[in-house]
């Protein structure tokens, strides 16, 4: 499961995105001055499933805070998730 903390007027909210349990890999997805938000919320719609919605709580993260863990499961998952991310030259990397 993904999850991306949004920050709203001293509150929290949490974003949740598929993908399996903590199998030791993640996705980050950095910032750039290039991609609009809807470039990457769709993006994100076909890496990692999620709504359009999410797609945009992600950007809006990686936009304020530089980046974002946008998706964590298996570690081939993982690769292919940055692959899908890199097709508009997103910047993303796996982590273990």
């Amino acid at each position: 499961m993904t999850t991306a903390t949004i920050k709203k007027s001293k509150k929290e909210v949490s974003t949740t995105s598929g993908g399996g349990g903590g199998f030791g890999a993640r996705v980050v997805l950095f910032n750039d001055n290039f991609h609009t938000f809807d470039d990457v919320a769709k993006q994100l719609v076909k890496a990692i499933r999620c709504s359009y919605q999410k797609g945009l709580a992600f950007a809006n993260v990686v936009h304020n805070t530089g980046s974002a863990l946008v998706y964590k499961g298996h570690f081939e998952r993982c690769e292919a998730v940055v692959m899908v991310l890199e097709e508009i030259r997103l910047k993303a990397k796996v982590e273990r």
